[in-house]
């Protein structure tokens, strides 16, 4: 039975137009010649007029040709590629429902008349469903990651744009299956859940990793550093094109999930040792070794904490007292060859004072797992990496310490937490080690040499 064209208007009015693609996502060039049905098929303008707003826009800027269905009103393979995500959008934490799943496959089959109506119908019908389906998927990306800045989140584009980006693409079959307008690692999570076959326990780590994943927009260029894998990559134009083991964050030491700018780099950096390791580590080994062990290694005591403190003399310190912890001392590391920092670190303003560095420690990079640090991330090459992200040279030797050497352009990075990863073109369990999916820990790091601190 067919619907009265009021109710199809509401039908069509009802999707939320919320918006919300990535930042750096814009329309590219317009195609020769559009994704679309048949050169010769229209739908109705009047019906387009009605619908209003951006989508009417979009389909009287193309001549009112079909986006989704052929001439002879059949779904193209954007149309079912569509048709398969909204029907297991339930996986993006989407009730199929709210998509008008039951009202599209109607209105596809009633298209298959040629009524130049009942195709209209399905096309507008589609692409609203197709941008409520985009705009809910990036408003869906919940709060487990701690955002610097506003921007860094996965943004609202209008449903104008989110057409556009699918009718530029070379194949809307593709563009819609491959789900480009999200990060690259989603629907490659995505593809293998909706495959049956999986137990619960990888079922509940997909689940956990996408909801992650859709809080990371597709920028032109960006660092995703992967906590449970420890692992980081370089992405550019949504690809990856190099990657890297790090060290982060040990079990009670987590490294957090945030999201920043890397705005600079800092050469032949100062250690500055947290305020709780002067305790446990610099102070019980003065106690142990005297106040040679600073000297051996590159410690400094300092006045205080403002940018131009006095050297203090380590033989009035009452090193005990600050072995109970009964001093608020500072120390900091000079830039040597066992400097914990190495030769350069790379800072993204956040609350927690996380960063990135390189270490002298390089063979904790052999080991499979590699949570051993207090929270900050450890790099295993930071001159490529600071190659990287400078778009060419990047010199660490510097004549001074703390130089400080800006980026070209600031750089996003993004802290997650994938407990999956692709083997053999399946999905398998991945290290866990902070317990967070799996509630155990199938691959935990060994603990570090004795004394060693945890940066």
């Amino acid at each position: 039975m067919r619907m009265g064209l009021r109710k199809i208007m509401r039908v069509l009015t009802s999707g939320a137009m919320i918006g919300a693609l990535p930042w750096a996502l814009v329309p590219g060039p317009l195609a020769a010649e559009p994704v679309a049905a048949g050169a010769n098929s229209k739908i109705d303008a009047d019906m387009a007029r009605q619908a209003g707003g951006e989508i009417y826009t979009f389909y009287a800027e193309r001549g009112y040709r079909p986006l989704w269905l052929d001439s002879q009103g059949q779904p193209g393979a954007g149309a079912n590629a569509l048709l398969e995500l909204m029907a297991t959008a339930g996986i993006d934490g989407i009730d199929p429902a709210r998509l008008g799943l039951s009202a599209v496959n109607a209105a596809i089959g009633s298209a298959q008349s040629r009524s130049q109506i009942d195709v209209t119908r399905a096309e507008i019908l589609i692409s609203n469903a197709f941008v409520t389906y985009v705009q809910m998927l990036r408003a869906n990306a919940g709060d487990a990651m701690t955002y610097e800045h506003p921007n860094l989140r996965p943004q609202q584009v209008p449903a104008y744009h989110v057409l556009k980006d699918g009718q530029n693409a070379a194949s809307l079959g593709d563009y819609v299956a491959q789900m480009r307008w999200m990060h690259p690692l989603y629907a490659t999570l995505r593809g293998n859940l909706a495959t049956a076959g999986y137990d619960d326990s990888l079922k509940k780590a997909l689940v956990s990793s996408l909801a992650r994943v859709r809080g990371i927009p597709n920028s032109r260029r960006q660092v995703v550093v992967d906590v449970a894998s420890a692992t980081l990559w370089m992405y550019e134009d949504g690809k990856p094109v190099d990657s890297m083991r790090v060290v982060v964050g040990k079990k009670n030491t987590p490294t957090p999930l945030l999201a920043g700018y890397i705005r600079y780099a800092i050469t032949n950096p100062y250690w500055n040792v947290p305020p709780e390791m002067v305790a446990n580590n610099i102070a019980s080994n003065v106690v142990r070794r005297g106040v040679g062990y600073l000297k051996a290694g590159g410690y400094q005591v300092l006045s205080d904490w403002s940018a131009t403190p006095g050297v203090v003399d380590p033989a009035t310190i009452n090193w005990r007292a600050a072995e109970r912890g009964g001093l608020d001392l500072r120390v900091r590391q000079l830039p040597n060859g066992g400097n914990f920092m190495g030769k350069a670190k790379f800072e993204f303003p956040n609350p927690l004072g996380i960063y990135l560095h390189d270490t002298p420690q390089k063979d904790l990079m052999l080991r499979s797992a590699r949570q051993f640090s207090g929270g900050c991330i450890r790099l295993e090459d930071a001159q490529r990496f600071g190659r990287w992200l400078m778009r060419g040279d990047f010199q660490t030797e510097a004549d001074r310490p703390e130089v400080k050497v800006d980026l070209p352009a600031p750089v996003p990075i993004y802290i997650t937490y994938l407990t999956v990863q692709a083997v053999d073109g399946r999905m398998a369990l991945a290290p866990d080690p902070y317990g967070l999916d799996l509630r155990q820990v199938p691959m935990t790091a060994s603990a570090p040499r004795s004394g060693t601190p945890p940066i």
